[in-house]
């Protein structure tokens, strides 16, 4: 299957080779050149590291039974 190259090095991976692979949209891959020439595509095998979120601890952990009127009427200083 031939595709074309884009201005910044870009190729679009075929469907069928993407779901061979099992990759979905965020997925890491590794290229390599065998012994041949020839480009292998493979799913990368460990998780790309990514800088923790701050914020990822505290997510779902809220506690709070508020109302949205009884919180809106908290903030607005209403009785």
């Amino acid at each position: 299957m031939q595709t074309t190259l884009t201005v910044k090095g870009q190729v679009t991976i075929p469907k069928h080779i993407r779901d061979a692979l099992g990759l979905t949209p965020g997925s890491a891959v590794d290229f390599a050149v065998n012994a041949d020439g020839e480009v292998v595509v493979q799913k990368a095998r460990r998780k790309a590291t990514r800088k923790p979120d701050r914020f990822e601890a505290a997510r779902g952990k809220a506690d709070v039974k508020w109302q949205t009127d009884e919180l809106m009427q908290l903030l607005r200083g209403e009785p």
